[in-house]
């Protein structure tokens, strides 16, 4: 038997992600009491015959099963973030590096070295990448101004928005608006 109560699945990134997940736990029978971005509650202990069927079935579609351990804390930085950033309809009231250390329980430095050694980047250029897409669907949707956008994602003015925007880019918020085919990514092309 397998002992961990909860699981972690890598790539798990908005409510299809989730909906997808729990369809293959019903497949295969597999027992859970809750399901949340990038992680499973197990209603009992799984098997390792079934470990092994949910990991196939989950890396068919593109999920990964992670281990517990630096992975799984990895995987619990990205979704702390892309919950926050994506998701969440209340601006962040601290700054993320709290926010990540209170819900992960550990110091941020600690946590910000382990994703930079494993990821190669940065927390503060992985949430930048985040909010540079949020900020491109916000764009493309256009039920906003600029302004709205720069307040609602916590830029200090337009111009530090205009400016992240533009190091990320290439061109400023004006000119991807203007674009007939704005070229903006899936949050499963930006976890990696």
């Amino acid at each position: 038997m397998i002992t961990s109560t909860t699981i972690y699945i890598k790539n798990m990134v908005c409510p299809r992600c989730i909906m997808s997940v729990k369809s293959i736990l019903q497949d295969l029978s597999i027992q859970f009491n809750n399901i949340a971005l990038g992680q499973v509650e197990m209603a009992e202990e799984m098997t390792k015959y079934q470990r092994a069927l949910l990991e196939e079935r989950l890396l068919a579609v593109g999920f990964e099963l992670l281990e517990p351990g630096k992975s799984a804390i990895i995987s619990k930085i990205k979704t702390v973030v892309i919950e926050q950033i994506h998701y969440s309809n209340e601006p962040i009231s601290v700054n993320f590096s709290t926010l990540i250390a209170d819900r992960l329980h550990h110091e941020y430095a600690y946590l910000s070295r382990l994703f930079s050694s494993v990821e190669g980047i940065t927390i503060e250029k992985f949430i930048a990448k985040q909010k540079i897409e949020r900020v491109k669907e916000l764009l493309f949707y256009g039920q906003m101004s600029l302004s709205e956008i720069a307040h609602d994602m916590n830029y200090s003015s337009v111009a530090h928005l205009s400016s992240q925007f533009k190091k990320e880019t290439g061109m400023t918020p004006t000119q991807f608006k203007s674009q007939e085919n704005p070229n903006r990514k899936s949050l499963d092309d930006l976890q990696s």
